[in-house]
């Protein structure tokens, strides 16, 4: 068979902070760029390598889908809960805090909730998972699931939101709040997913050249291009829920009322129109905007960009950049792999920077350790054009898997 035919060059695409990017990240995002379906792209300030789209990396298509270039954590995503108790708690009921955090969450690959633990939610009757075999199949995973967190840079953590000035956005008035910001996605569920699409779509273009073999796509009037979408969108939703879930269980168990609420994807692909950036080849039409680690950013969209466990996150408004495809990061992204952080950090380094900046820190692993991310500073800085900073949040108490991935 021969070898699918790629665009000679890359169509060009918008960069943000140059200097933070890796070769190896432009690189997947110039393969990406070569594809015939391609139409237009950006790169993220927090882009690092990833496989097939980069981490960070924003792709628009026309009439198709890649599964990879959504990821295998569909619908990986944040959610901010700010709630009515004083700061004080922070130091008077850290304990407590602590305590809830273990008892109310779970976290690892396989992580799951006992029989007589498991909540009910609106998404485990959804009609979607009765539309295909592999979603009756995981119906069952996700009822054991719901609620519940992953490995890597997953997290559930406990910190100090501050308002500088009034907020329409969040409806709250200047101060400094407690608050709660969850990142996950859709678990085992979205996994399989992706893992069951991007084979399919890949064996149908097994001839893509090596630097292009993860980026298959399925067509979306193909039966299984929209069954991939309805999938992905179910994923999205089972997200959804999940986070809600955490955040629901430990209010409850806290006393805690919700004050606001912010949330966003940032693995995921929706159907958007836009304007004609270069690279377009006809104005305003329908395409498939995949973003890959990066944070919706649509003129006055809310959104939460994360900081390592140390370093400050950011509630955003976006400002609509048609450039950045109404993109921008969708955290501090890494500066090292894991392997290399495992190597070069020791655990008494990662250590003394978390008592330096008063961060309590409930399991991780060494590759999660704040000295393996970019300074978020730095792309906040790289990034002020594609959003507005709302408020800003410092963790204090943060939950992960442990070393070996399970709690």
């Amino acid at each position: 068979m021969a070898q699918q035919t790629l665009r000679t060059e890359p169509l060009p695409y918008a960069t943000w902070g140059e200097a933070l990017i890796d070769a190896g990240a432009r690189e997947q995002m110039d393969a990406a760029m070569r594809l015939p379906i391609a139409v237009a792209g950006a790169l993220m300030p927090d882009a690092h390598v990833g496989y097939g789209l980069p981490i960070g990396g924003v792709l628009a298509v026309e009439d198709a889908v890649i599964p990879y270039a959504v990821g295998v954590e569909i619908a990986c995503r944040m959610r901010m809960t700010v709630f009515d108790a004083g700061l004080d708690v922070l130091d008077r009921a850290k304990e407590r805090l602590c305590r809830a955090l273990l008892a109310q969450t779970r976290f690892g690959a396989g992580a799951s909730w006992e029989r007589k633990e498991q909540v009910s939610h609106a998404v485990l009757e959804d009609p979607a998972w009765r539309t295909t075999d592999l979603l009756r199949g995981l119906r069952s995973l996700a009822v054991e699931q719901l609620g519940t967190s992953g490995t890597g840079n997953h997290f559930v953590e406990w910190g100090v939101l501050t308002l500088e000035r009034d907020s329409a956005d969040l409806g709250l008035a200047a101060g400094r709040y407690l608050a709660l910001l969850s990142h996950s996605g859709s678990r085992a569920v979205g996994f399989r997913i992706a893992n069951h699409y991007s084979q399919l779509a890949q064996s149908l273009h097994a001839n893509l050249p090596p630097e292009a073999r993860h980026l298959g796509w399925l067509g979306l009037r193909s039966e299984a291009g929209a069954e991939y979408w309805q999938a992905m969108e179910l994923a999205g939703r089972f997200a959804a829920a999940n986070h809600e879930v955490i955040h629901r269980r430990l209010a409850e168990a806290l006393g805690y009322r919700p004050l606001a609420t912010v949330e966003n994807h940032h693995n995921f692909a929706w159907k958007e129109r836009l304007p004609a950036p270069q690279g377009f080849a006809q104005p305003d039409r329908e395409v498939i905007v995949h973003r890959k680690g990066a944070t919706p950013a649509g003129r006055g969209v809310l959104g939460v960009i994360p900081g390592s466990m140390t370093d400050t996150g950011y509630v955003v408004r976006g400002r609509g950049s048609v450039a950045a495809l109404n993109s921008a990061s969708h955290g501090a992204g890494r500066q090292m792999g894991r392997r290399q952080a495992l190597r070069s950090i020791t655990a008494a380094q990662r250590d003394a920077l978390l008592r330096e900046h008063g961060v309590t820190l409930l399991g991780g692993g060494l590759d999660e350790s704040p000295q393996a991310y970019k300074p978020i500073e730095r792309v906040m800085t790289a990034q002020q054009d594609l959003v507005d900073v709302v408020a800003r949040f410092e963790p204090r108490i943060v939950r992960m898997a442990n070393e070996g991935g399970e709690t």
